[in-house]
């Protein structure tokens, strides 16, 4: 398992702490992959449900954790397996009819609505913006690229 610096625990407590809305030193189950986010990592919402035990709607609402509890998840998550670059290219390629190394844009919001975890119209927007060229086709390796950089 990872291990962090003391200089990172500090920072990751500080991040926490701007998630706190009671001022009770905890947050809520429903704002833990939120804060995981922020701080760099990517969990699934599936990852963050099993590390959080797979509470119910009205836990992930009701229930909170403080960031001595938060911490060893956060430590979980870090430890999963990261998609790389090539792995990334390799499954868009297989939506590359043609060879040239580019998808229809059309075809890719679809993918991101429809497939493993689903994105909304916004956050779909928000990732295509200025990614599709006048012809309405994405260069998959470039759409990669701008993705793990950002």
């Amino acid at each position: 398992m990872t291990e962090f610096s003391a200089d990172q625990i500090e920072d990751f407590k500080e991040a926490f702490g701007l998630f706190d809305r009671v001022g009770d030193s905890q947050v809520a189950f429903n704002q833990v992959a939120d804060i995981m986010r922020a701080l760099g990592q990517n969990p699934t919402n599936k990852d963050v449900n099993k590390i959080l035990g797979n509470p119910t709607a009205e836990d992930m609402a009701n229930k909170r954790l403080n960031f001595d509890a938060f911490l060893p998840m956060l430590k979980q998550v870090d430890a999963l397996p990261k998609g790389t670059y090539d792995d990334y290219v390799e499954g868009l390629r297989v939506f590359d009819k043609e060879g040239n190394g580019t998808v229809m844009g059309a075809e890719l919001r679809i993918v991101l609505s429809t497939l493993g975890e689903k994105m909304n119209e916004t956050e779909i927007d928000a990732l295509m913006a200025g990614q599709e060229d006048e012809n309405g086709s994405v260069h998959y390796e470039a759409f990669v690229k701008h993705i793990m950089s950002v």
